[in-house]
């Protein structure tokens, strides 16, 4: 009962006249990853022969067809049922997940309200997929890149059928590099280095990504066949880190920064200091004058004083000899 309790009940949604057939068999084996598909239909006009590949493979592998008519030609009313159908389901809460396969980008708006109840969206679809379908989708795989179900001891190569794609092409992927970078980034220590795990969480977080849509059966592959991060294996995980960071650190030392503004620091206050010490009011000379005017009001009674005992015996001489012819007359 434990075990049970813990799946996750998927609902698998096939919009068959949308969808190859000869992928159905990859396309549950792919689901059956995420959780248990208890729920199986299968949306179309089945009396159209367009859809007698899929009459082949629909009890095999016990799925439920859907019968829509088309009410006016050119219009695909499978798809109208086939989401009303999904609201039904969402509504009941007796599902973890939804797994839509078409290469549709009408299914876009029901994937976006699938999301806002917190229930995952796996989307499958060939390569002409529109893009804001892909992207919508909690994860979303290239039915080409799904090869038949293999085993543990298989190789890698008989796994992927889509053709790897080069180290010129993937780096040329903007979107691609610079969302691996953020997650390496988001995830990464000190050092620099991040959990492999870890930064293939973040990418999933980020948007809808699977390696195997690039050829590569594993992130760590991928990764490595970029050479745009360093790889470090040890016996648990694996580590990664932008070889960009490894460059700019050692480069960058922090010391310098530091020493420049101290330096800076210490000759702005030696050159403010030099005309505090030497101020131009103190070089001006009109105190000087004033101390001369102060000295010479004292030199000039001393000069006065010596003068005045030089013009006194003059005057006492005068008088003196008048008064002895004075005597002789009376």
């Amino acid at each position: 009962m434990g075990l049970a309790s813990e799946e996750k009940r998927i609902a698998l949604l096939i919009d068959a006249d949308n969808a190859p057939a000869a992928k159905i068999e990859v396309i549950l084996a792919e689901v059956a990853r995420y959780g248990v598909a208890n729920v199986r239909r299968a949306y179309g006009d089945w009396k159209s022969p367009n859809l007698k590949s899929w009459e082949a493979v629909l009890h095999e592998f016990a799925i439920r067809p859907i019968q829509q008519f088309a009410y006016s030609k050119g219009k695909n009313a499978s798809d109208m049922a086939m989401v009303i159908d999904a609201m039904d389901l969402l509504y009941a809460r007796n599902l973890d997940g939804f797994a839509i396969v078409s290469s549709d980008a009408d299914f876009t708006p029901l994937v976006m309200r699938l999301l806002t109840d917190g229930v995952k969206v796996y989307g499958f679809g060939e390569k002409k997929t529109p893009e804001p379908f892909v992207n919508a989708c909690s994860k979303f795989t290239y039915v080409e890149g799904l090869g038949q179900p293999a085993s543990e001891d298989a190789p890698a190569d008989e796994v992927a059928t889509t053709p790897p794609r080069s180290a010129k092409d993937l780096r040329g992927d903007t979107r691609l590099v610079q969302m691996l970078r953020r997650a390496t980034d988001s995830a990464s220590g000190d050092d620099g280095w991040s959990r492999l795990a870890s930064v293939g969480q973040q990418v999933g977080n980020q948007a809808s990504f699977d390696p195997r849509n690039y050829g590569y059966p594993k992130l760590s592959d991928l990764i490595e066949a970029m050479g745009l991060f360093e790889i470090r294996r040890d016996s648990l995980s694996v580590w990664i880190r932008d070889k960009n960071k490894s460059v700019i650190k050692p480069v960058a030392s922090p010391v310098k920064p530091v020493a420049q503004p101290a330096q800076k620091a210490t000759q702005q206050p030696a050159a403010q200091s030099k005309p505090q010490a030497a101020p131009q009011p103190k070089k001006q000379s009109k105190p000087q004058p004033q101390k001369q005017a102060k000295q010479n009001p004292k030199q000039q009674p001393k000069q006065q004083s010596k003068q005045q005992p030089a013009s006194k015996p003059a005057a006492a001489a005068t008088p003196a000899p008048a008064k002895p012819a004075g005597k002789p007359q009376s």
